[in-house]
């Protein structure tokens, strides 16, 4: 009983307050925004970009606070010694729940320049966060399916053409540029729907990373190759919000990024292709197997636990 008065008033609660900090903060970020817009001098958006960065590094500490009470969800984070908010990333990670994005920023806050998604194009209509992802330059992508590259073949290399329009804005400042590999979360159904050799991750998607570091692979520092782990399972925002995370584990490696894959017609070029995704495919296989280590390594650390 107590539990459940605890989630029907704690949940409304964390909601009322991290909505109370966007809207803040999104009040904060706009007109700076606007001025960004309307004097399209290099100097002056360099200025604008650098204040609306710490905008968003004060929303992301604020509800990180909120949430850290309002939840008992321990963090083990190792990995991350020597980075720099000066440095460019591109962070490759793998991608189980909503409960990810908090989790990144909160690791990741103030360490890092902040990241930035690949969003689909119908986000920038979410109310709100897509003026604010506008603002901060979020590149937003127009998935095309099959169906419709196949009707229309003139838009075959759009989502390659804004990639590189993306990419190009970030050059000359401090970027981390963020990518869920394997294109979406994972979950059970999915990963027997695709037949994925790995058992805790789906297949990666190599032409989003590659199409990234074409763009701009000799302004990037390195990758950050992130591991996210639940040892108890899947969460939803829902948990996150009622404090049922015990525990979240962060595993963080820097990788050079291979010079023979830093430039490179992914589209085209079919060995180049071959090249990089067996590269992917290795990072994935030894990111597999880490994740049973951190899973053993979570279940040891309780088994020892008096």
């Amino acid at each position: 009983m107590r539990a459940r008065l605890r989630l029907w008033l704690q949940v409304p609660l964390a909601l009322l307050l991290i909505t109370s900090n966007t809207l803040l903060h999104t009040a904060l970020l706009l007109p700076v925004a606007l001025l960004k817009a309307l004097l399209p001098l290099p100097a002056w958006r360099r200025a604008c970009s650098a204040l609306l960065a710490r905008i968003v590094e004060s929303w992301i500490g604020v509800n990180s606070a909120l949430i850290g009470l309002m939840t008992p969800m321990r963090l083990h984070v190792d990995g991350i010694d020597g980075l720099s908010r000066a440095g460019s990333y591109l962070m490759l990670s793998n991608h189980q729940s909503w409960v990810d994005i908090p989790v990144l920023q909160k690791v990741f806050n103030r360490r890092i320049p902040f990241m930035r998604f690949f969003l689909k194009k119908q986000l920038i209509w979410v109310p709100v966060l897509g003026l604010a992802w506008w603002a901060l330059d979020f590149p937003f992508m127009q998935r095309l399916d099959r169906a419709t590259l196949k009707k229309h073949p003139e838009l075959r290399g759009s989502d390659v053409a804004a990639t590189r329009r993306a990419c190009a804005r970030y050059r000359g400042m401090p970027v981390t540029v963020m990518n869920f590999v394997e294109g979406t979360r994972h979950t059970p159904a999915k990963h027997a729907a695709r037949a994925s050799p790995f058992a805790h991750l789906l297949r990666p998607k190599a032409g989003g990373v590659a199409f990234v570091l074409d763009a701009m692979g000799d302004a990037l520092r390195v990758i950050l190759d992130v591991t996210v782990v639940y040892p108890d399972g899947c969460p939803t925002l829902l948990d996150l919000l009622a404090g049922r995370i015990r525990e979240v584990r962060v595993q963080v490696r820097e990788r050079a990024i291979p010079p023979d894959l830093q430039h490179g017609d992914y589209e085209n070029d079919a060995a180049f292709r071959a090249r990089f995704q067996q590269w992917i495919n290795l990072l994935w296989l030894e990111k597999d197997a880490l994740i049973v280590r951190m899973l053993a390594d979570a279940a040891g650390s309780r088994g020892a636990l008096p």
